[in-house]
């Protein structure tokens, strides 16, 4: 931030690599003091996106910031999900789980959210400064219970948690706040679909809470395309259509995507036509399971894992209709940055495989070395990855489908 001389604004870098750090906890304080410090004459105006929790730090006295991180990275070798390590920053914190805005009153509170979470839940983003806190030291005393570690607590952790309130705070004490989202992935895919339409594509938005493992993922996003070829070749109603549709459903339930009705979704993508080509939006967030050692993020993986099963699915059809349409899959983060790599991600067709053989770069070889940059910075010069800089801003991750027939056959 190139501030101008004399400016008002202070800045307080922190939390190098999204950790909680002392310098990160000298904002918190900093934070803290000018919340108390207002009148019901003041407004606050809180800006709040992913990461703020790590940006946030503040652990309720006389607990210190290194015994709150080893009690979280105790939790987190366990096996605790996010959520629970969520639950548990949240009860020992001074300004996360509504905290700040607490603090705040009788002051106006302002928030202007971006959301970096499937489903938007405002106490989950950023643990929730100016939200109120829908977890009691119940839930915090239960999941220590679940993984063993209420009696292997910092003495100053069991002080804060014997003193603290047994039960959240009631909403009613949060009428001085106004909480809004003012980006989200749904916002994201609104606009992509305006884009879209604009260019000339028939646009529907699968859903914006895609999760699950990578690969699951991509079969996913392969059956769906092939659904799309076959309704542009006039064959979604016949048995292969009918197999696809089955198969996606199964994934579907298996995925538990959140919100996600498919049925009604297929009945929308059957009444599209074939004269326009085809353009299918989505959001969310995967997850990779690493096995290898390379260098990459979800979305370049996911693009790689996708051009892998277009292939696949070609290979075992001759008269495939997979090869009566041009397709592109693309998979970018919206923050512009996909895993430790400057890429936001990238784009696929069912080509890639087949080029990328004959550059002597075999995908799979990759693929099982989580290798998926390494990958698209080696074919065809690259060209390949989505490079967009980083863009200020973080709602998740955006995937999109475009199809078109040809006349090739």
């Amino acid at each position: 931030m190139l501030l101008k001389p004399h400016s008002k604004i202070q800045v307080i870098e922190g939390a190098k690599n999204n950790l909680p750090d002392p310098e990160a906890l000298k904002g918190a304080v900093a934070i803290q003091e000018l919340a108390e410090g207002l009148t019901a004459d003041d407004l606050l105006l809180v800006l709040i996106s992913g990461g703020g929790s790590a940006l946030l730090p503040a652990p309720i006295p006389p607990i210190l910031l290194k015994e709150k991180e080893k009690l979280t990275k105790m939790l987190a070798s366990r096996g605790a999900a996010i959520q629970e390590l969520n639950i548990v920053r949240k009860t020992l914190s001074l300004l996360k789980g509504g905290g700040l805005a607490r603090l705040a009153h009788p002051a106006q509170v302002v928030s202007l959210i971006l959301s970096d979470v499937i489903g938007d839940p405002l106490d989950i983003i950023a643990s929730g400064p100016t939200v109120a806190s829908s977890h009691s030291v119940q839930d915090c005393l239960q999941i220590l219970t679940k993984y063993n570690l209420l009696h292997n607590l910092p003495k100053s952790v069991e002080t804060v948690l014997s003193s603290s309130p047994t039960k959240p705070t009631a909403p009613e004490d949060y009428s001085h706040v106004c909480n809004v989202i003012i980006g989200s992935n749904t916002l994201a895919l609104d606009e992509a679909k305006r884009q879209a339409e604009d260019l000339g594509y028939a646009t529907l938005i699968l859903s914006t809470a895609i999760c699950g493992e990578v690969g699951r993922v991509a079969t996913l996003y392969c059956q769906l395309v092939q659904l799309v070829c076959l309704g542009l070749a006039s064959l979604g109603e016949g048995p292969r259509g009918e197999e696809v549709r089955g198969n996606l459903l199964q994934l579907v339930a298996e995925l538990e995507i959140p919100g996600l009705n498919l049925a009604n979704f297929l009945q929308a993508l059957q009444g599209l036509g074939p004269e326009r080509p085809v353009c299918i939006l989505a959001g969310g967030e995967t997850t990779v399971q690493l096995q290898g050692t390379g260098k990459g993020g979800r979305n370049q993986e996911l693009a790689l894992r996708v051009g892998l099963g277009l292939h696949r699915a070609q290979a075992m059809e001759t008269s495939s209709p997979l090869r009566r349409c041009e397709i592109i899959f693309l998979s970018g983060g919206t923050d512009g940055q996909d895993g430790p790599t400057e890429a936001a991600g990238a784009f696929c067709s069912p080509e890639l495989v087949e080029a990328a053989l004959q550059e002597g770069l075999d995908v799979e070889a990759f693929l099982s070395n989580n290798d998926s940059y390494t990958f698209f910075s080696q074919f065809q010069g690259g060209h390949h990855l989505l490079v967009t800089g980083l863009t200020g801003t973080n709602v998740m991750d955006i995937q999109a489908i475009l199809v078109r027939a040809t006349e090739r056959s």
